[in-house]
């Protein structure tokens, strides 16, 4: 995998957020991939918690300034770069004031899912490939962590199918048990049905809830990895009812097995 490159997108990423399994897994990931050689890039969103000033984070203006249509609307997309200390690794942050001001990342105090976390992840998906697209970085490998970030194979399918930048990008995605009770907005289908051409695609996530979001990922992923040692039956079940690679989880040598099986996807191309 040496010289080869892998966008990780994720909705969490240590040390900008608390360690959890999904966010030490991620920053982990491209850790090992970037002691190796791999050339990478990290993307989250620059949520509110996230401290500018401790974690030096700038404005890249190059990159900032366009709008993202979201709902017939549109939204600024502000672009944040640091680079994660002793690992010459740069994370970028897709920041948006409406999105991802607030000091909370996915819940208000009464521990209930904003309501607009349905566009917060359509703007995270879309404002992550306009940005590679700007940067003019076509990647070998796009691993997605998080249910925030399993928009991104859907658009990469879909509304992005036609950009040569990703023409040969294998679409990664770890499912995680970072589940969440009741469901995102009801009318995240027709949100994203107001990008995508073919309005069947959506049907998956009719009704937004956590299972929905990543079964929407995985189909439209060209490899998967149990990022979690136990997930639920229904998602194990419908990843096996898929024709594609499968990494079951991986407690001790992951870091190992992740480079291997990105070798072998790169490989097929």
């Amino acid at each position: 995998m040496k010289d080869k490159r892998i966008l990780f997108v994720s909705s969490e990423v240590v040390p900008y957020l608390p360690e959890t399994e999904l966010s030490s897994t991620a920053f982990n990931a491209a850790k090992n991939a970037h002691s190796k050689g791999v050339q990478t890039r990290i993307f989250m969103p620059r949520f509110g918690v996230i401290n500018e000033r401790r974690h030096q984070l700038h404005e890249v203006i190059r990159l900032s300034g366009m709008n993202l249509v979201v709902n017939d609307m549109d939204m600024p997309l502000i672009i944040k770069v640091a680079s994660i200390p002793k690992e010459r690794m740069q994370v970028y942050f897709i920041d948006n004031e409406e999105y991802f001001k607030r000091k909370a990342v996915f819940t208000d105090e009464d521990d209930q899912l904003f309501p607009d976390n349905d566009e917060r992840a359509i703007f995270f998906a879309k404002g992550v490939i306009e940005t590679v697209k700007k940067l003019n970085w076509a990647p070998d490998i796009i691993h997605v962590h998080g249910w925030l970030a399993s928009l991104l194979p859907l658009y990469l399918k879909e509304y992005y199918n036609e950009e040569p930048l990703f023409t040969e990008s294998k679409i990664v995605t770890s499912i995680y048990n970072d589940t969440f009770e009741n469901t995102l907005n009801e009318n995240l289908a027709d949100k994203v049905k107001f990008d995508l051409k073919d309005a069947s695609k959506t049907e998956t996530i009719k009704t937004p809830n956590h299972t929905n979001i990543l079964k929407s990922a995985i189909e439209n992923s060209d490899a998967i990895i149990h990022g979690s040692e136990t997930i639920s039956e229904e998602l194990s079940s419908f990843i096996e009812g898929k024709d594609i690679p499968v990494l079951e989880f991986q407690s001790e040598n992951f870091k190992e097995s992740y480079l291997n099986f990105y070798t072998d996807l790169v490989s097929v191309n």
